[in-house]
């Protein structure tokens, strides 16, 4: 047994025993040594983390009660965890086999660097993915897009985004992170469940003074959506409450308060759009995710105290250094036509 370990590899699972074998398999095979690899099992129902367990001895299995979701089994996975890194990795990936070189050796460059993502493909390995692309960014008024990806717009990887570079946020899809600075942030805040808690946790980091990289020598390719379909309300709903729990903690209170109403107005805009597209279940999802954010005022409130006890730069810091993004993503994308990343950024 390694005593001292570099990398914890955490992947949070619920149900599907082919994609995490496969997963397994993948990472077994990478040219890094030193790691442990520990599946939290969100409470499954179909007996897969039992069935891993019986194939593969040395992974470290620890065992739910209830589905607490990636944010929380990612959480209960880092309690556990043995390595100075955090590999937070999705069960339904799998990996070149000297990705985590790659990733080790960029967050070993730079003492302020936090965390640091692979390229992440689709499983066809020509298109970028969904969830994660080459980096993420995201404007003004939260909403997220990514180097290979705006909205629906998916590009083909041709080595446009292979540079190493600062970003916003790293996909939760994949990332590594420096275990210290997670437990300073105070993980995941499990209020969110699954979906954005990595655009909060990065953001947190950025306000305490890190930063954020995407090292795209190291690739990986993601099935995405084998847990929740990307065409899933329960997707919509998320999304669109996360972004806006952001929207009204990460943000000083003064510009919270300005960006609300011009937030809503494109959260009303947005439901429209899938009214006219007969998505009802989507419709009425947006209105739900509003009406959480009244009956989640406490939370709202806990958020802010604990995020103003990290927070060493003001948001004039991070829009100045373009970290943010200072126009709408929604205006260039559907108003004016520009659906790569390459055409936003000029």
């Amino acid at each position: 047994m390694i005593h001292n370990i570099d990398v914890s590899i955490i992947i949070p699972h619920y149900n599907n025993k082919e994609i995490l074998e496969n997963c397994v398999k993948s990472i077994l095979k990478n040219s890094y040594s030193n790691y442990e690899i520990i599946i939290v099992d969100n409470n499954s129902t179909d007996n897969s983390v039992n069935l891993i367990k019986e194939k593969f001895v040395e992974v470290n299995i620890i065992k739910s009660n209830i589905n607490l979701g990636y944010a929380g089994g990612c959480n209960l996975g880092s309690k556990h965890a043995r390595g100075q890194y955090l590999l937070f990795l999705n069960n339904d990936t799998i990996h070149d086999e000297n990705f985590l070189d790659f990733l080790v050796q960029c967050i070993k460059s730079d003492d302020n660097i936090s965390s640091v993502q692979p390229k992440i493909l689709d499983f066809d390995k020509t298109y970028f993915d969904y969830a994660g692309s080459s980096g993420g960014y995201i404007d003004y008024l939260v909403f997220p897009f990514t180097r290979g990806r705006i909205f629906n717009t998916i590009e083909k990887d041709e080595g446009q985004y292979d540079d190493r570079k600062r970003i916003f946020w790293a996909s939760g899809a994949c990332f590594l992170t420096k275990k210290n600075i997670f437990k300073k942030i105070g993980g995941f805040d499990q209020n969110f469940f699954a979906h954005m808690e990595e655009i909060d946790y990065h953001w947190k980091c950025y306000l305490a003074g890190h930063e954020v990289y995407v090292e795209p020598k190291a690739v990986i390719y993601h099935k995405g959506g084998a847990t929740l379909k990307y065409q899933s309300y329960k997707k919509t709903y998320l999304n669109h409450r996360n972004s806006l729990f952001l929207l009204l903690t990460n943000y000083s209170i003064g510009l919270s308060l300005y960006l609300f109403p011009l937030r809503l107005l494109l959260e009303f805009l947005s439901s429209l759009k899938d009214l006219f597209t007969f998505k009802l279940l989507h419709f009425i999802s947006h209105y739900i995710a509003l009406i959480s954010l009244f009956l989640n005022l406490k939370s709202l409130f806990l958020r802010r105290k604990l995020i103003k006890n990290i927070r060493i730069k003001t948001d004039r810091d991070l829009f100045d250094k373009k970290i943010i993004f200072n126009r709408s993503i929604v205006n260039l994308y559907f108003l004016f036509n520009r659906k790569k990343y390459s055409d936003i950024i000029k």
